[in-house]
This record gives structure tokens, C-alpha cells and sequence, in this order.
């Protein structure tokens, strides 16, 4: 698979950025970014237009998620998604990323009612889909995957919507 120049630093960018990030901040609690202060807003740390969540490492594979705002956008074309839902995944031991294998999303709203899984697509390195995220709220994001390893995992994320 060949990348273009392009891809690949933001691949780079969106993988390195977020570890120098966690190197500069304060120590956190276990539940990785969950402290508040600045910089941080809505259960996640903001980092120009995204979002991102916490790091979740299940059976020697780490998964990244993003949240980006693109309700200005997708409100001028008729649609009620509002964020763009990211994760990229990385081998623990090699710090290699996993771009290949098939990956689903299922959302928890913040009344307990849980999505019908939305497969995520994958772009550029990176598994991803937009999604409604419409009453205020703690949502909870269970991110199935079979990677190419052939193992089932299941990640979980939170983010409150303020």
C-alpha cells in the first residue's frame, strides 16, 4: 500500500502529537486524560478542532481515538452528524500501526441506548466514520475490531458532551 507524502506525515503527526502532549502534561489519573484544567474540555483533551480521548491498550494493541467538530459543515448539507470519529491503532510492541482488518462502532447515548454497530471506514491509517452526537451528555464508544492478527478486541471510550 503506497502512501503519498501527505498521508503519511499526517499519520505521523496524529500519532506523535498526542504522545508529546502526555510527556508535557501533568501525571493524570489510571483512566489516562480524565484530570481537569486548561486545555481540557468536554472529557477530552482539545488540540486545535479535535478532540482527543484517552489511550486504550487491549491485547498488545493501542487504539487512539479523535473527535473532530464538523457540524458547520454537515449542517450545510442537510446532515444531523456533527463529529467526526477517528482511531488508529498501533502494534505495543513495535509501535507499528495497524491500518489493515475490520473495525465497528457502537455508541452508548447518554439515556443508555445503545447504536446498532456502524462499520468505520478506513482513510488514510485511520478508521473512521461521522456520527450523531446530539443530547448532552456522558456517551460511551465500544470500538469492535479483527485486525490482521485475526484477534477479536473490543476498546472502550467515554466522552461527555457539554
Amino acid at each position: 500500500m503506497k502512501y503519498t507524502m501527505t498521508a503519511l506525515l499526517s499519520a505521523i503527526l496524529l500519532f506523535v502529537l498526542p504522545f508529546g502532549l502526555l510527556a508535557a502534561s501533568p501525571p493524570s489519573s489510571q483512566e489516562g486524560m480524565s484530570q481537569s484544567g486548561q486545555g481540557m474540555q468536554q472529557g477530552g483533551m482539545m488540540m486545535g478542532g479535535m478532540i482527543m480521548l484517552e489511550v486504550k491498550t487491549e491485547d498488545g494493541v493501542r487504539g487512539m481515538v479523535h473527535l473532530s467538530d464538523v457540524s458547520e459543515a454537515m449542517a450545510k448539507m442537510g446532515m444531523k452528524e456533527n463529529f467526526h470519529f477517528m482511531v488508529m491503532f498501533n502494534d505495543n510492541a513495535t509501535d507499528a500501526p495497524i491500518a489493515e482488518g475490520t473495525v465497528a462502532l457502537k455508541i452508548t447515548d447518554p439515556a443508555g441506548k445503545e447504536s446498532e454497530p456502524l462499520a468505520l471506514m478506513l482513510t488514510d491509517g485511520m478508521f473512521g466514520a461521522d456520527i450523531a452526537l446530539i443530547e448532552k451528555g456522558a456517551y460511551r464508544f465500544t470500538v469492535g475490531t479483527k485486525l490482521t492478527d485475526g484477534k477479536k478486541r473490543q476498546f472502550v471510550f467515554e466522552y461527555t458532551l457539554k
